[in-house]
């Protein structure tokens, strides 16, 4: 990636516009208040490549801010690492493919995988490159291969995906169409039906449906080529079959192709997909892509994501810092994906065509246990109307699919993680007045998930519904503790349906109903029930009331344990809508701040012969490659020990997130681990969302700007900010100093300037 910077130059990114976001045909439109411009290219501060390493399961293909196609290179399909279909340390191309998750713990997808390739060989073509040859910005893949004498380069709208292949002038030009491809295939997806249509020399259409971690997925495409094709070879279910059908049904199908008629020119491929129908593939690709421009389709993709990359302006003098936050945010843009028609019709969580409504679009790809905690926090502040929607949309598919979702993969409910973490964007979004979110049918979404009546998950035509409503429900429901000897992952589930509990409460708030909210108060409080006041951690309990034994607190058995993914250490601490509680369990205020202390001393030896893969980014047991310890630093800012917090913060910024293809600690889950980086780089983060309170940290930057859909600005300005410079002294909020290091959304949502004043020392 090139980095066109000004170095050793302080970086004027300021903004003193404001952002008015609306839907027109499914696009994001911008509208400026000031002719003031950002004098950076925001653009040239992404780089794909971060988060392709290690374990991020990022992917560096183009692809539209919430865009339904990702058109990237699939490099791996099998195991944890594949999660994407790339990785970095991979030197093979299976092809370039249009579906894709970005940061998953799961793969999937994978479909529709095309491949230029050349020669007259009849195996099945691999391709392999360089390092050096292959290049990634916004809007734009480009590879170069060892092996075949072809050059390809992709681009996107939100639905299609657009290929340009440039061949050696001399060579035999072949390209692979391949519909059986699948990532995870010997571990979780197969193929269902393949069918392809050769409409003309020029055109095919046809259908993917596979089952996977989503149970039913059918991908509609409708490919058109720039140049005519012959032909040679179609492959029905590993046999090379009669090539002069326009129709081919089975399970797994691919396709060569080759374009004698080709000859100077590169031969460009556009193809939209839909999950709706034949006609809607069509239409995606005619009404998105009428054109052949290539240079146009990339020119468009930097154009939109440059106005959705402004929502936040930052200026300082250390452009790693620039580019590891504006790829972030760039991250932290990929998902929830578009799952709609440019007609607006969607397939449902009832399996059922739907037509969206006016202002209506239709979403997927919530990572809901990972994303409450920053992102849709994130998104409250700097893209209110997504926000908005996205609450909304959680509540359609409670409505059409009768409860609300966990993890919705296209249409499936995949039942994945813990709890109903739903309830906690809800909460969030109305506690923030975020307006146009019907309460009542928000409490009544809620309250469903939190009850045990199995009943509800009759209708729902699903083979891992039972995940929807576990059997942790029920001893909830009764008031009694979850026990261990009876159901797996007892504590997890306990500390986090407490905290659920506690959001239903707000949104019971919400609808005025007080006695709902005192009951869910009183449910929060269930947290208790897991605490061990002898060794101060939170402890499995057996149905008769005596603690899990032998413990050991670094111990971790990955889904086959108390926790999930994590240990008594990491989990401990989520209790983050009663921490002044939480801390009251100790013997005093010394003891618990000693505990929290030793989270961070301890050795970081995880034990355990199946320990979680997810425990990364270790200090001490601190694991901050996992969502489940993202609020732990700020635990100290509460218990009046703030510089402890700044320290940390500091160094997991500086530490767990960098320029490099690992430069994401762990998986990037559909941007959170990208939004803790945004928040707390900016200088604060909500601990609880459902209370919109922020706890100010560790700012890395001089000055934060963020344009707000109201016509106003909130600004952060940081004074005396440096490497050194890493504690708070000071705090204004619109000349007016803070007494503590807390401010509220309604802080932000007024509009004004945080000043925040740093030191080289402690400020106790």
């Amino acid at each position: 990636m090139n980095i066109n910077c000004i170095k050793n130059s302080l970086l004027m990114v300021l903004f003193a516009f404001c952002i008015t976001s609306c839907k027109k045909n499914n696009t994001q439109h911008f509208e400026a208040i000031s002719e003031t411009k950002n004098t950076v290219d925001v653009l040239s501060y992404v780089d794909p490549f971060i988060g392709t390493g290690f374990h991020g399961h990022t992917y560096p293909g183009p692809v539209m801010p919430h865009g339904m196609v990702q058109l990237s290179p699939d490099t791996k399909l099998n195991g944890w690492d594949a999660s994407s279909g790339y990785h970095n340390d991979d030197t093979t191309i299976y092809g370039f493919s249009h579906t894709h998750l970005s940061g998953t713990g799961i793969g999937d997808m994978g479909d529709v995988l095309l491949l230029p390739f050349t020669g007259t060989s009849n195996e099945k073509p691999v391709a392999t490159f360089s390092k050096k040859n292959e290049h990634a910005e916004v809007g734009v893949y480009s590879v170069k291969f060892d092996n075949y004498q072809v050059k390809a380069e992709l681009a996107v709208t939100e639905r299609v995906g657009m290929h340009k292949y440039t061949y050696s002038k001399d060579a035999k030009k072949r390209l692979l169409f391949d519909l059986g491809h699948t990532l995870q295939r010997t571990w979780s997806n197969s193929n269902i039906a393949n069918e392809i249509e050769f409409v003309d020399n020029k055109t095919i259409r046809g259908l993917k449906q596979t089952t996977g971690w989503a149970n039913d997925n059918k991908v509609y495409f409708y490919a058109e080529f720039s140049s005519p094709f012959q032909i040679e070879t179609v492959n029905v279910d590993s046999i090379n079959t009669d090539t002069s059908k326009k129709i081919y049904k089975a399970t797994d199908i691919y396709s060569y192709l080759n374009f004698e008629s080709l000859e100077n020119e590169s031969l460009f491929v556009k193809v939209g997909i839909s999950y709706v129908d034949y006609d809607g593939a069509k239409k995606n690709l005619k009404s998105e892509l009428p054109h052949w421009d290539f240079n146009r389709v990339q020119q468009n993709a930097k154009d939109v994501w440059e106005k959705e990359l402004q929502r936040i302006a930052v200026t300082t003098n250390n452009e790693e810092t620039l580019i590891t936050f504006y790829t972030a945010l760039y991250h932290s843009m990929i998902a929830p994906m578009i799952y709609q028609d440019t007609d607006g019709r969607y397939r449902g969580m009832d399996k059922a065509i739907h037509q969206a409504q006016e202002g209506q679009v239709n979403y997927t790809v919530y990572s809901l246990w990972d994303t409450f905690r920053a992102l849709h926090p994130l998104m409250t502040i700097i893209d209110e109307p997504s926000a908005i929607n996205w609450a909304n949309n959680l509540l359609l598919k409670y409505e059409q699919g009768g409860l609300l979702p966990k993890w919705p993969l296209v249409s499936n409910y995949t039942g994945t993680m813990v709890g109903y973490p739903a309830v906690a964007n809800i909460a969030d979004a109305l506690t923030k007045n975020l307006k146009g979110i019907d309460k009542e049918l928000a409490l009544k979404a809620v309250l469903t998930s939190a009850s045990y009546n199995l009943d509800l998950l009759k209708p729902i035509k699903e083979p891992r519904k039972e995940r929807l409503m576990t059997l942790h429900n029920k001893f909830i429901n009764e008031g009694k503790h979850i026990p261990s000897d009876k159901i797996g992952a007892s504590v997890t589930y306990g500390l986090e349906n407490a905290y659920y509990d506690w959001c239903i409460a707000q949104i019971a708030k919400q609808n005025n109903n007080n006695e709902l909210a005192t009951a869910f108060e009183k449910r929060a409080l269930n947290y208790k029930l897991y605490f061990d006041a002898e060794t101060g951690f939170m402890r499995g309990k057996n149905e008769d009331g005596s603690w899990v034994t032998p413990f050991n607190p670094k111990y971790s058995n990955h889904e086959n344990s108390d926790y999930v993914e994590g240990n008594a250490w990491q989990w401990t601490w989520f209790v983050p809508h009663d921490i002044d509680g939480f801390s009251r369990l100790f013997k005093n205020k010394e003891q618990y701040i000693a505990k929290l202390d030793s989270l961070f001393t301890t050795s970081s030896i995880i034990d355990g012969d199946n320990a979680s893969g997810d425990i990364t980014g270790l200090i001490g047991q601190y694991a901050h490659g996992n969502e489940p310890s993202h609020h732990i630093s700020y635990l100290y800012t509460y218990a009046g020990q703030p510089w402890k917090t700044q320290e940390l913060v500091d160094q997991i910024l500086k530490e767990f997130y960098t320029t490099k293809p690992d430069g994401i600690i762990g998986n990037e889950d559909c941007g959170q681990m990208s939004a803790w980086y945004i928040m707390s780089a900016m200088g604060f983060y909500q601990v609880a969302p459902g209370d919109p309170t922020y706890v100010i940290g560790r700012p890395l930057f001089d000055t934060v700007t963020i344009p707000l859909t109201n016509n106003k600005a909130f600004t952060i300005i940081t004074k005396k900010n440096s490497a050194e410079n890493k504690y708070v002294q000071k705090v204004t909020l619109n000349g007016k100093e803070l007494k503590d290091l807390f401010f509220t959304h309604n802080d932000i949502k007024a509009g004004g300037t945080l000043t925040i004043e740093m030191g080289n020392s402690p400020q106790k």
